[in-house]
């Protein structure tokens, strides 16, 4: 029974492994695989760790995916480590567009690993549920083009100049085990 249960979680994470390397095929950019190995204890810190430094290449603001999307970027490294701020944190944003019509956005964490905030979009603009929110590459700080989110409300109230939109990450951020590092030449620039 209990080698049962190992070929089970080792079947588990060959899978997941296997979708990891699937989706590094579509990216341009030259990745590595890591592992979360840590996972932050304040409840108001979306922050995990990985077993990758700067001994890796690893540089503060590399963008970090999983099999399905973006889900943060390095804050801070170590030679074996590095600390990574997921999406859904409370103190990050990032700029993404609307892959049916290239309409622009910020898109911030609110503290919940479910949910994502679309600020700034004007009222009258065409945004419908299940868009889909990709990294726009403008900041500098993501690539382009790497699916960060899906478009679940859009409120629009009359009186106000914004809408209300909310998007649900497409990175299992509470779940996933595995990561990609991205090094592309925006990561290359932050290291020169």
């Amino acid at each position: 029974e209990r080698r049962a249960l190992k070929y089970a979680a080792l079947a588990s994470e060959n899978n997941e492994l296997r979708k990891l390397m699937n989706s590094s095929e579509v990216l341009d950019d030259r990745v590595i695989v890591g592992e979360i190995v840590g996972v932050s204890p304040d409840p108001f810190s979306h922050e995990v760790v990985i077993n990758k430094g700067s001994r890796d290449g690893v540089v503060v603001g590399q963008a970090i995916l999983d099999a399905n999307g973006l889900m943060g970027q390095v804050q801070q490294t170590s030679s074996f480590t590095s600390r990574v701020l997921l999406v859904s944190d409370s103190s990050h944003a990032v700029p993404v567009e609307v892959v049916r019509n290239g309409l622009r956005a910020i898109l911030l964490g609110n503290g919940d690993t479910s949910t994502l905030e679309l600020v700034h979009v004007p009222d009258t603009a065409d945004i419908r549920e299940g868009d889909l929110l990709v990294s726009s590459g403008l900041g500098g700080r993501f690539p382009k083009g790497y699916p960060v989110g899906v478009v679940t409300t859009v409120e629009h109230d009359p009186g106000q100049p914004f809408a209300v939109v909310n998007a649900k990450p497409m990175a299992n951020l509470d779940r996933s085990r595995y990561v990609l590092l991205v090094f592309s030449e925006e990561t290359r620039q932050l290291e020169g």
